[in-house]
């Protein structure tokens, strides 16, 4: 049997899981890593000692010509990206990842939905734009209340001053808003003045003609008017999600709750660019509700192979409450998924996304990952990502039990349609420990213990993350610091194992959530999709 050297490029828990699916292969000559600070990566393959970046990816493909390699697997998309895929592929030696112009379906959301759009694949309703003035106008357009500007334009064309023209809307939302709210609850009858007034006082600002003006007369409007400021912070449901276009990391897309939220958004991607470059376009996106799943596919540009469903969740604390994160934890399979609905991704979204990158003469050898929220009309794409998820490609792993060798390499080579996919039945759940202060501002530097006992926990696997050894200690080193994953016959064996090994790995500042796999977790949510 010909030996396969493979080069893993990439240092979490993903990357992880893929080595200890490679390293089953009977087919693997030599695994060489190029994080072997990550200590589960170090004690599976050979430190390859080259910097992994597109300005001196060169000398990635000296190293793969001086140690033979003939397999590169790309884990993380800011290589992918980058072209690392064009750079390092070759007649003798095969990338498992797509190109730089295929990758752009994670990369630039915004381009993204225009497939999605050229190719009338279901997805929300989207503005994409470049300025923060017209982001913030147009969730504000959003919320515009029509009968509040009816009951204000009559004889606004007479009042000629700015200033007067404000202080007439407002006084006359004012006189008007005691008839709203009466065959509402409270929380609603909030929600509809707030959005009266936000209209108001954005049709108000309108007549100023310079936009400086425009935003000093909507923040004179929110200091001297109460309406107007409690109108800011009230909770209106249904405001639009707020995504920075390119790869932000996770941290990307925003689900506000009221408008202040909204504006805070708008100004910290587009204006004080937290997320640098990424954050230059945003996609003002319909909020989508539903269960929340994500469909992974293999393809070769022609072929494709679905692989089972998995439910992750985003948010950091139980009941998808706090800020968006990386991924707190994932199952598979997902139990709202059932033949008939996988058939009916397959069709809708995953084969017309593949002709689509093929008209574009977009050669898409890899995986592609469905961001996907089942709403009541059908399953709507959130998003599209080029890569396996992390944490989903933990539980995935772990059921797949082809060689993973032979279907990265069928897939290189366009032969994918001969390859039959054998995966185990029984249920993998992964729980994800964060660092201290994740994902905001992570805490590292804490000693972990427990990890042995942890292991020996029937069924599971420990896949390190951000972790680095720090002498004969392993240590916290990022802000997700390890993926639990377990399997059992059912997703409560499963989840329960999961949970025994996680209540024995220690460290100071731990942060887990505690329902994952949970009946109704995720349930009805809104979409926001993976962070990128």
């Amino acid at each position: 049997m010909e030996k396969v050297n493979v080069l893993l490029i990439g240092g979490g828990g993903r990357e992880h899981a893929l080595a200890l699916k490679l390293r089953e292969s009977p087919r693997l000559g030599t695994l060489w890593v190029t994080h072997p600070e990550n200590p589960g990566l170090a004690d599976l393959g050979r430190a390859a000692d080259v910097p992994v970046n597109i300005r001196e990816v060169y000398r990635l493909e000296q190293f793969c010509d001086r140690q033979g390699i003939d397999l590169v697997v790309i884990g993380p998309e800011d290589p992918l990206a980058e072209g690392f895929a064009d750079k390092l592929a070759t007649e003798r030696r095969l990338v498992f990842g797509p190109g730089s112009d295929g990758a752009r379906i994670e990369a630039d959301k915004g381009w993204c939905k225009q497939l999605l759009r050229s190719a009338a694949i279901p997805t929300g309703e989207a503005r994409i734009l470049s300025d923060a003035e017209s982001a913030l106008s147009y969730v504000e357009s959003r919320l515009r209340d029509d009968e509040a500007v009816r009951v204000v334009l009559g004889p606004l064309r007479e009042i000629r001053d700015p200033h007067e023209r404000g202080r007439y809307i407002l006084q006359r939302v004012k006189d008007n808003i005691g008839l709203v709210g009466e065959r509402l609850s409270p929380e609603q009858a909030t929600a509809v003045r707030a959005r009266a007034v936000i209209t108001c006082a954005s049709i108000a600002a309108s007549a100023f003609r310079d936009p400086e003006d425009r935003r000093r007369a909507m923040r004179e409007f929110e200091r001297t008017d109460p309406m107007v400021s409690s109108a800011y912070t009230a909770r209106i449901p249904g405001l639009p999600v707020i995504k920075a276009s390119g790869l932000a990391r996770g941290k990307g897309v925003v689900l506000p709750s009221t408008m202040q939220e909204a504006a805070r958004a708008i100004d910290e991607i587009m204006v004080r660019r937290i997320h640098g470059d990424a954050g230059s376009t945003v996609i003002i996106e319909e909020r989508l509700s539903g269960p929340e799943v994500s469909v992974l596919a293999i393809t070769d540009g022609t072929s494709i192979m679905v692989l089972p469903a998995c439910q992750d969740h985003k948010r950091l604390l139980d009941g998808d409450r706090g800020p968006n994160t990386g991924g707190m934890g994932a199952f598979c399979p997902s139990g709202v998924m059932d033949a008939d609905l996988m058939g009916r991704v397959e069709r809708e979204i995953l084969v017309p996304v593949v002709d689509a990158l093929r008209r574009e003469e977009i050669e898409y050898r890899g995986v592609l990952y469905a961001g996907l929220m089942l709403t009541a009309s059908g399953p709507k794409v959130l998003e599209f990502n080029a890569r396996f998820g992390d944490p989903e490609c933990q539980p995935l792993m772990a059921r797949l039990r082809t060689d993973l060798i032979d279907l990265m390499i069928a897939t290189c080579r366009g032969e994918l349609d001969r390859v039959t996919v054998e995966w185990d039945p029984r249920t993998a759940c992964c729980v994800v420990l964060a660092a201290e202060g994740y994902p905001e501002k992570p805490r590292a530097g804490a000693v972990i213990e427990g990890l042995e006992e942890a292991s020996r926990v029937e069924g599971v696997t420990i896949h390190h993350a951000g972790t680095r050894r720090d002498g004969g200690r392993i240590v916290v080193a990022g802000g997700r610091v390890l993926g639990v994953t377990a399997l059992g016959e059912t997703l409560d064996e499963a989840r329960a194992r999961a949970y025994r090994a996680c209540d024995l790995i220690r460290y100071e500042g731990k942060t887990l959530r505690r329902d994952i796999g949970q009946p109704g977790v995720p349930g009805d949510r809104t979409g926001a999709g993976t962070p990128a």
